[in-house]
């Protein structure tokens, strides 16, 4: 290994340990609450290195929200896989729940970040965007096999069936009247209804 090498790879191991840091600081605090010398400290870095990776905390989080990216494909998947249209729904809504479940304290602070950061809230948009193509793409297979009924087109019903699940979300983060499951069931009824014209 050369010596332009040696040094990637030791700031590769920086950035990774500041954002270990932060990771487990979000775990027992908020994001307001921490502050970027004590991120540093934990990782066994100056507080200069950390603005050397990251503009501010609001960035470390949107590096962090990489981990949920996966999480949310891996959960979109089943919209295409086997089963009924319910249950394909069903285990996709599922899915972004177990998400949040695995990375509950990232999610609470992407969105206290996002509130304040314009670039946290335009990763974020541009993240969900990003799966537009993928529902719309499914809307339009169940139309051409004849198991939906036209409509609005494919993209705009998916980018508003998605504004739904992150508002979903964000009432799991911030509490609300209804359950986890009466969430479950209602946002898959919105799903069911929107693309079949039916609720089962």
């Amino acid at each position: 290994m050369n010596a332009l090498d040696t040094a990637t790879s030791r700031g590769d191991q920086r950035r990774t340990a500041l954002l270990g840091a932060l990771d487990a600081l979000l775990q027992d605090s908020t994001l307001e609450a921490i502050n970027i010398s004590e991120i540093s400290r934990r990782a066994g870095v100056t507080r200069s290195a950390f603005y050397f990776y990251f503009e501010n905390k609001a960035a470390a989080v949107a590096a962090l929200m990489e981990q949920m990216y996966d999480d949310t494909a891996a959960a979109a998947a089943h919209l295409t896989g086997e089963g009924t249209p319910q249950e394909r729904i069903e285990a996709t809504i599922r899915g972004l729940f177990a998400s949040w479940d695995r990375h509950e304290h990232l999610c609470r602070a992407t969105l206290e970040a996002r509130a304040s950061s314009p670039a946290v809230r335009e990763l974020w948009d541009a993240d969900r965007e990003s799966f537009v193509p993928v529902v719309a793409a499914m809307i339009e297979a169940e139309r051409a096999a004849g198991r939906a009924p036209g409509g609005v087109p494919a993209p705009t019903l998916a980018s508003v069936l998605l504004e739904l699940n992150d508002r979903m979300l964000e009432r799991v983060a911030l509490g609300g009247p209804l359950g986890r499951e009466e969430l479950v069931e209602g946002v898959v009824a919105v799903w069911l209804r929107s693309i079949y014209g039916r609720t089962s």
